[in-house]
């Protein structure tokens, strides 16, 4: 197992959590600029592609795609939006948040596959949490806030109310929360019938 991470901090915690671990390796770099060797039954891209542009999506798509031995998939946990494409581009935090079908466009780009497509349910009910706190602020002044209780009520809220709490805005036809997060099996379209399987992994 080979981990690519360019952030410090996460690199060094991701070191920690590892050491234990004899076939893993840690590189402290740009995924963009590694170049690993062999091929791998696993590729794991977790919330990546959202900090890419559209010709970086494909790029390192293109690159990553020949490293798949026979059977094996590109997994991708991304960020979506329900509709389009929303771009965050603050001085602190940029990412775009594009939509199931615009991820199943840049995948058909590179000539790849999605063979299933999976709601991060967690995900979505800690987005939900974090949106409804964050419209209660807006809403009552801050000496009204308790934000202490309010967390706490949408937190057993959303837990006692799951499964069935994240199909209502559906339901109802209303866009909540903005975002969602989704798991995209991939697979390039010449290997998506085979089931041969290797046993190592590049995240």
């Amino acid at each position: 197992m080979i981990a690519v991470e360019a952030s410090t901090s996460l690199y060094e915690s991701m070191v920690q959590r590892c050491a234990s671990y004899k076939n893993f390796t840690p590189i402290h770099g740009d995924v963009m600029s590694f170049e690993p060797e062999g091929r791998f039954s696993l590729i794991f891209l977790g919330g990546l592609l959202m900090y890419l542009n559209e010709n970086d999506v494909i790029t390192l798509l293109q690159k990553l795609k020949p490293l798949l031995s026979p059977g094996g998939i590109i997994l991708c946990r991304e960020s979506t939006v329900r509709n389009g494409i929303l771009t965050r581009d603050g001085a602190k935090y940029q990412a775009v948040y594009r939509s199931v079908s615009n991820y199943q466009g840049l995948f058909s780009k590179c000539n790849l596959t999605v063979t299933e497509i999976c709601l991060n349910a967690p995900y979505t009910l800690m987005q939900m949490g974090c949106e409804l706190i964050k419209k209660w602020k807006t809403l009552v002044p801050n000496s009204l806030q308790i934000i202490p209780a309010v967390g706490h009520l949408a937190y057993c809220g959303l837990r006692l109310g799951n499964p069935w709490i994240i199909k209502i805005p559906s339901v109802m036809g209303v866009d909540f929360p903005e975002l969602t997060n989704h798991f995209f099996v991939v697979r390039a379209v010449s290997q998506s019938n085979s089931s041969n399987e290797t046993s190592s992994a590049i995240l």
